[in-house]
């Protein structure tokens, strides 16, 4: 439901559930079949725009629960297993601001505040725990520009940083992946129907961990990346 109470601003409200029946290759140890994970989302927001449209903004809260969740089985030697979590809850706020505030200028920010929970579990333990692989803070911040005018029109460039906070490194709790910056990079050129660039990931080969199903699987992020790209529209 979207109500507009004066241009450019509008408020809005939905509602939605989801189900989703557990993977083929997700494998409990005792052989039995996991149950469909079942949703519901709750989000209420704003969206504006200011600078004559130039820039637009979101504001969101929302709450989500998840019953029957699938997670990687915590018990020694269970590694290639799975478990399902009885409910997990996650409640927060973001905030989007996108736009051209000059010709050429593109920005794109955004913030997230996650407050994750497992409110039910078939194991008393991870009651009250979080969730892994969830952090609590999330933002970044995208700029790229591309020349308008001249003989360099066309050619861009682009920066962003990225930062994830602390997270959970297992169902248990019992260890913590530490907060990381990342820094990305892009050069392209843009002429008629064709774009050719290279992207840079992960631009000063900044050592940080993006996942870890448990102390046994902990995944590193990506080194310094350069990748390259030509595309054509037609």
């Amino acid at each position: 439901m979207v109500y507009q109470p004066i241009s450019p601003v509008s408020l809005y409200a939905s509602y939605s559930r989801s189900f989703l029946p557990a993977g083929l290759f997700t494998v409990n140890a005792d052989g039995t079949t996991f149950k469909p994970t079942e949703g519901e989302q709750f989000e209420v927001g704003v969206k504006t725009e200011f600078l004559d449209g130039k820039l637009s903004a979101t504001v969101a809260a929302y709450q989500i629960t998840k019953q029957n969740v699938v997670a990687p089985d915590p018990t020694p030697g269970r590694s290639n297993f799975s478990i399902q979590v009885g409910e997990q809850q996650s409640q927060g706020i973001e905030l989007d601001i996108v736009g051209q505030p000059i010709p050429g200028l593109n920005l794109i920010a955004s913030y997230a505040y996650t407050d994750a929970e497992i409110t039910k579990d078939t194991r008393p333990a991870f009651k009250g725990n979080q969730p892994n692989n969830v952090p609590r803070h999330g933002a970044s911040l995208w700029a790229a520009y591309e020349i308008q005018n001249g003989g360099f029109k066309g050619l861009g460039l682009g920066a962003g940083l990225f930062f994830t906070g602390d997270r959970k490194g297992d169902l248990a709790n019992t260890f913590t992946l530490p907060s990381y910056v990342r820094t990305d990079a892009t050069i392209f050129y843009r002429r008629e129907n064709w774009r050719v660039g290279l992207n840079f990931k992960n631009l000063f080969d900044v050592d940080y961990f993006e996942s870890a199903r448990d102390r046994n699987a902990v995944f590193y992020g990506e080194p310094f990346t350069i990748l390259g790209t030509f595309s054509v529209n037609f």
